[in-house]
C-alpha cells in the first residue's frame, strides 16, 4: 500500500512539472506540460523539430508511456510528439461535470496542442483509442496528415471482436447492470489481460506497463471518466463510413502493423484498410493488443522503412 501511495504521489507531482525547454536537434526524450483549453496536458517529445513530425496517439488504458521505447528509435530521423489525453497518464483529470469526456473533445485537445506546437504536417501513429482521435484529426485536416500508421487502431466494423458485446449493450441501455459489467474493464486483472493475452512469451512483457496503467485507473473519479468514454465510443463506430470516405478521397499512405492475436481488435480490421486505400501496407505480427511491448523493434523497423518511401 505504501508503494502504491508513493507511486500515486509521483504521478501527481509529475503532472505539475512546468513546461521544460524544448531540446532541438537531439534524440533525447524530454517531458513537458502545456496548458491546453484550461487543462494541463503532458507530452513527451524527442528529435529535431526541423525534421518530419510523427504524433503518437495512445490507447486505453495507457498513456504516452506505451511509446517509451519507440520514441528514441524514431527520434533519430523524426520529430516525435506523444501526448497523454485528459484523464490519462500525467495529464489533468478534471471531473466529468467540468470536462466533456468524448472523443470529439479529446481530439479537440490534441488538435489544439499540436497547433500550439506549430506542427503543420505530421504522420499519426494510432493505437486503440488513438484511432478515433487520429481519424478525427485526419478528417478535419487531411492536408496535415502525411501518413497513418495503425497499430491495432481500429476503424472498421469487422475489427470489433466479441469482447465488445458488454460495451455495445451499454450503448443500448445505460443501466446500472450494464454499467457494472463495463466496469469490469477497469480491474487489475483485465488491465494485465490486455497486455498479456496473445503474446508469444509473457516474460517479454514488463509489468511496469500494466501497473502504471492501473494506478491511473484507480485514481478517485477515473472510473466515471472511463465509463463516459466507453459510452461515447459508439460515436466512433457511427463515423466509420465518413472515415472510409476520407481515406478513399485522399489516399494517405497507410501502414497497418497489428498484433494478430489481439482479443479486442481483430486482424480483419487491419486488412480492411486495403479496401479504401489499395496501396496500404499490412503486417500482422505474432503478438497481442499492445504489440509494442513484444515487437517494438520490428514495428520501428517497419515505420522507418515505410515513411521514407511514401512521404516527402
Amino acid at each position: 500500500m505504501k508503494l502504491k501511495l508513493l507511486a500515486l504521489a509521483v504521478i501527481a507531482a509529475t503532472a505539475l512539472i512546468p513546461h521544460t525547454i524544448r531540446a532541438a536537434g537531439t534524440d533525447r526524450v524530454t517531458y513537458h506540460t502545456a496548458q491546453v483549453d484550461g487543462v494541463n496536458v503532458f507530452y513527451r517529445e524527442a528529435g529535431d523539430p526541423a525534421k518530419p513530425a510523427i504524433v503518437l496517439l495512445h490507447g486505453f488504458p495507457s498513456s504516452s508511456h506505451m511509446f517509451r521505447n519507440l520514441i528514441p528509435r524514431l527520434a533519430t530521423q523524426y520529430h516525435v510528439i506523444a501526448p497523454d489525453y485528459p484523464g490519462f497518464g500525467y495529464s489533468d483529470q478534471p471531473a466529468p461535470k467540468d470536462f466533456a469526456y468524448t472523443f470529439d473533445h479529446l481530439a479537440d485537445v490534441v488538435d489544439d496542442l499540436l497547433e500550439s506546437l506549430k506542427l503543420e504536417r505530421y504522420a499519426i501513429y494510432v493505437q486503440d483509442y488513438g484511432s478515433p482521435v487520429g481519424f478525427r484529426l485526419f478528417v478535419r485536416h487531411p492536408e496535415k496528415i502525411s501518413a497513418i500508421i495503425s497499430q491495432n487502431g481500429n476503424a472498421y466494423a469487422e475489427g470489433l471482436s466479441p469482447v465488445w458485446a458488454d460495451i455495445q449493450a451499454y450503448w443500448k441501455d445505460k443501466s446500472d447492470t450494464n454499467a457494472a459489467k463495463v466496469r469490469g474493464f477497469l480491474t487489475p486483472k483485465t488491465t494485465k489481460w490486455q497486455y498479456t493475452t496473445g503474446v508469444r512469451d509473457v516474460t517479454h512483457i514488463s509489468p511496469d506497463a500494466w501497473t502504471l496503467d492501473q494506478l491511473t485507473l484507480d485514481r478517485p473519479g477515473n472510473a466515471d471518466i472511463q465509463l463516459a468514454l466507453f459510452y461515447d465510443y459508439q460515436s466512433n463506430v457511427k463515423r466509420y463510413d465518413a472515415w472510409h470516405a476520407a481515406l478513399r478521397q485522399h489516399q494517405p499512405p497507410v501502414l497497418a502493423v497489428w498484433g494478430k492475436n489481439d482479443p479486442i481488435f481483430l486482424p480483419a480490421g487491419a486488412e480492411a484498410f486495403k479496401r479504401d486505400v489499395p496501396a496500404a501496407e499490412v503486417h500482422l505480427l505474432d503478438t497481442g493488443h499492445f504489440a509494442l511491448e513484444e515487437d517494438g523493434d520490428v514495428i520501428a523497423e517497419h515505420i522507418l522503412a515505410f515513411l521514407p518511401r511514401h512521404t516527402k
